[in-house]
């Protein structure tokens, strides 16, 4: 591990993910990227270079999933609200860390984010940014880290906006990095193939 960030990590692995598979049959976040790694595996162990204790979210029933994540070393929390969005699944993670002193949020359907993207999120965050996120050809990617200070908003996020009214703020730090992977996620079988 370069760089041990002070920051818990929130993995969100909750959604439904029914663009992937309509019929519900196949989770995708336990579908194999061309290496044989599954998608949320990879994105776990990306997070865990950088943060020490990650907390994976997942939604009641994943038991799969959450035995996949707590192999690879994450702490599991199951989020009962989960059906009503990433915001109910992002303040369950908040919940269970209360006592944090700020937080990386990270997708587990982004599974090639560069470890030097989470690293300069995890150094900014740490070093008193209140908020801070990647951006990639103008556009806003994932991770993003979120000071202790906003610790009330985030229990009370609900919803599938999830903290996107928070990264509205002016005190929002922007890092522009050269790294596409903080944009593509694994919404489809052939997200799947191209990421």
């Amino acid at each position: 591990m370069a760089y041990a960030s002070l920051a818990t990590g929130i993995l969100l692995a909750a959604g439904v993910g029914s663009r992937f598979d309509p019929h519900g049959l196949q989770n995708k976040l336990l579908a194999h990227l061309p290496e044989r790694t599954p998608v949320a595996q990879e994105a776990a162990h990306r997070l865990l270079r950088v943060v020490p204790q990650v907390l994976a979210v997942v939604r009641p029933g994943a038991e799969a999933l959450a035995r996949l994540l707590n192999d690879a070393g994450c702490d599991v929390v199951f989020a009962p609200a989960a059906e009503r969005g990433m915001g109910a699944s992002l303040a369950a993670g908040i919940q269970a860390s209360e006592d944090a002193g700020g937080w990386i949020v990270a997708l587990a359907d982004m599974p090639r984010i560069h470890l030097t993207t989470i690293e300069a999120v995890a150094r900014a965050l740490d070093g008193g940014a209140s908020i801070v996120a990647p951006f990639y050809e103008g556009q806003r990617g994932h991770p993003v880290g979120f000071g202790a200070e906003h610790r009330d908003a985030l229990l009370a996020l609900d919803g599938d906006s999830g903290a996107r009214s928070l990264l509205t703020s002016q005190r929002m730090m922007r890092l522009d990095v050269d790294d596409a992977g903080i944009l593509r996620d694994v919404d489809t079988p052939e997200d799947l193939r191209e990421v």
